[in-house]
């Protein structure tokens, strides 16, 4: 399945919750979700008041850290693999390498 999101919306494969501590300390039971994903795919951006097009400051490969809480309404599985529909304004920073 594909999804093109619309307007500002942005689609994120949500990265595999860490399991075990930095010190190798498995961790019990099942681990919170992670608030870091991938962008792989975005809308067009928004339209302001006056018609014009503001593009999305995040693109297709981004990694990414969100915030807020994410309803199962909002999750969707693809191809097995859990991604998160969210609003550009739900991102809270891009995560770039150093």
């Amino acid at each position: 399945m594909k999804l093109r999101p619309l307007r500002d919306q942005v689609l994120v494969r949500r990265f595999e919750s860490e399991t075990t501590t930095s010190g190798g300390i498995v961790l019990p039971g099942k681990a919170e979700k992670t608030n870091r994903g991938e962008v792989v795919a975005a809308g067009a951006g928004r339209i302001d008041n006056n018609g014009n097009l503001i593009e999305l400051a995040v693109k297709v490969g981004d990694k990414v850290v969100f915030g807020g809480y994410h309803s199962d309404s909002n999750t969707i599985k693809i191809d097995g693999v859990e991604h998160v529909l969210m609003s550009e304004s739900d991102i809270l920073a891009v995560i770039e390498a150093e």
